[in-house]
């Protein structure tokens, strides 16, 4: 009688996005990009602010936001050199008051499957992000970006790079996100995804939002994160 070949877990690797869930950067974000545009827009609509304006974005790459809200709003696109200097303030912004998702390092520590991040941001920043938080040993450079890629969330690109360069199938891997954004991107590569709503930028709803977008569930607490990755690979093996 034949030997029988075990069974393999079906989830064997885990990508991360990086900004609100392994760095608590979006609030930062999302507070700059307040400050430098409400001189700018004095005069929204009524019933419109420009929080509501920005905080659904958030996850996309600053020139889209910045373009995207002022087409919402009718109006000409601010100036290639004025959006590109508005961008840098927010990246400035960023890297000057960066720190970790509280938790976050410790509960990826202990899950024992190869990972990477795939992020809209640009690859030295991902990278230097890492490296300040402690974080980079964890994904041993495997850091995938637009820059690199060549397609940026929404598009499911990135997601599809950091599988075939662990040399596995899409439905191998399980992602960690925290906006509609990637967790559309992560969906449309045929991953799973793990909702994060822990960051300091999470507006009322986004549960529900990201459910909407295809999260398989949600959490809000990174020291859960280990427990909640253990049953999602126990159910994937039943």
């Amino acid at each position: 009688m034949p030997d029988t070949v075990p069974s393999l877990p079906r989830y064997t690797h885990l990508i991360s996005d990086c900004d609100g869930v392994l760095i608590d950067s979006e609030a930062v974000a999302l507070q700059a990009l307040l400050e430098l545009l409400a001189p700018r827009l004095p005069n929204l609509p009524q019933g419109v602010t420009l929080q509501g304006l920005i905080e659904p974005r958030l996850g996309q790459r600053l020139l889209p936001i910045l373009h995207n809200i002022y087409l919402e709003l009718g109006l000409t696109p601010l100036p290639p050199d004025e959006a590109m200097a508005i961008a840098n303030a927010v990246d400035l912004a960023c890297d000057q008051q960066l720190s970790a998702v509280p938790g976050v390092a410790q509960a990826l520590a202990a899950i024992p499957l190869p990972k990477a991040v795939a992020s809209n941001s640009v690859s030295a920043r991902v990278l230097s992000a890492l490296e300040r938080t402690g974080m980079a040993p964890l994904f041993d450079q495997r850091v995938f970006t637009p820059d690199l890629v060549g397609h940026a969330k929404p598009h499911p690109g990135l997601y599809l790079a950091a599988a075939a360069a662990f040399g596995v199938q899409p439905s191998q891997c399980l992602v960690l996100e925290d906006s509609v954004t990637g967790v559309t991107a992560a969906v449309a590569a045929g991953m799973t995804v793990l909702g994060f709503i822990g960051g300091g930028h999470i507006a009322a709803g986004q549960e529900a939002r990201l459910k909407a977008a295809g999260a398989h569930v949600v959490f809000s607490d990174m020291a859960k994160l280990p427990a909640l990755v253990a049953a999602v690979l126990q159910s994937a093996t039943v």
